[in-house]
C-alpha cells in the first residue's frame, strides 16, 4: 500500500481506466456529483493509462482488471516499477483470491467489485485517498482461504499489548503513519512493531495479518 495521503483542499484528481465506455461514463457521472473528486482523464487500456500518468498530475487511478494491451494487474506493476506516486484501486468483476493477493502484493490501495452499490464507491474512494486499505467485504473469506491461518494462540499469545494494538489497526486498513499518529509514537517505531508481529506469528505480510485479525482475533474481543 502506498504511503501518500491526499490532504489537499482542492478536488482529488482521478483517472478512470476501463475498456467499457459505458462503465467509464457511469462512474464519471457519479463522481461529477461530488465536490471533492474530479475525473481528469479516461483510458481504455493500461498502456494509454501509463502514458496519461507520465504527462498529467493524478491522485488516484481506478483500474479495470481484464483489459486489452495491459491488464489492471500489469498496469499496477508498471506503475510501481516506474515509481509513480499515486493511489491505485482495482475495480473489477474478479473475486479470485489469487487476483486479490497479487494486487495486494503489488501495493494496491483498494480492491473493489463492480457489483457494489454506487454510493459505496464514493465512500471507498475517499477512504483510499485518506490512506486506508479498502477491500470489498465479501472478499474477506475468499482471501482468507488463500492464506495460511495460524492459531489464535500462535498470534495473540506471543504479542505484547502494544503489538496487539498495532495488528488491530493494520486490520482497520491504517497505514504506518496513521497508526503512529493514533498511538503518538514515531512511524519508525510502528515499522519495528510490524516487523516483530510478522516474525513472532509466522505471518508473511501485513495483508495476512489484517485478514487473520478480521477473521479471528477481532471475534475474540
Amino acid at each position: 500500500m502506498s504511503t501518500k495521503v491526499y490532504t489537499s483542499s482542492s478536488p482529488a484528481r482521478l483517472l478512470l481506466v476501463d475498456d467499457h465506455p459505458m462503465l467509464r461514463r457511469g462512474i464519471s457521472e457519479l463522481l461529477s456529483l461530488e465536490s471533492d473528486v474530479k475525473v481528469v482523464g479516461e483510458a481504455s487500456n493500461g498502456q494509454d493509462a501509463l502514458a496519461f500518468l507520465e504527462n498529467n498530475e493524478v491522485d488516484l487511478v481506478i483500474l479495470d482488471h481484464k483489459m486489452p494491451v495491459l491488464t489492471g494487474i500489469e498496469t499496477l506493476r508498471e506503475i510501481k516499477a516506474r515509481n509513480i506516486s499515486i493511489k491505485t484501486v482495482l475495480f473489477t468483476v474478479s473475486d479470485s483470491g489469487e487476483d486479490v493477493q497479487e494486487a495486494l502484493k503489488l501495493g494496491v490501495d483498494g480492491y473493489l467489485l463492480k457489483d457494489m452499490e454506487p454510493e459505496l464507491i464514493i465512500v471507498d474512494i475517499r477512504k483510499v485517498l485518506r490512506g486506508e486499505l479498502v477491500i470489498s467485504p465479501n472478499l474477506a473469506s475468499i482471501l482468507a482461504q488463500t492464506l495460511r491461518t495460524p492459531s489464535i494462540e500462535d498470534i495473540a499469545g506471543n504479542l505484547t499489548s502494544r503489538e496487539l494494538q498495532v495488528i488491530q489497526m493494520i486490520a482497520e486498513g491504517l497505514s504506518n503513519k496513521m497508526i503512529a499518529n493514533k498511538l503518538d509514537i514515531a512511524e519508525s517505531t510502528v515499522k519495528v512493531h510490524v516487523k516483530h508481529i510478522l516474525n513472532k506469528t509466522g505471518l508473511r505480510t501485513r495483508v495476512e495479518a489484517a485478514v487473520w485479525t478480521v477473521n479471528h482475533l477481532s471475534k475474540q474481543s
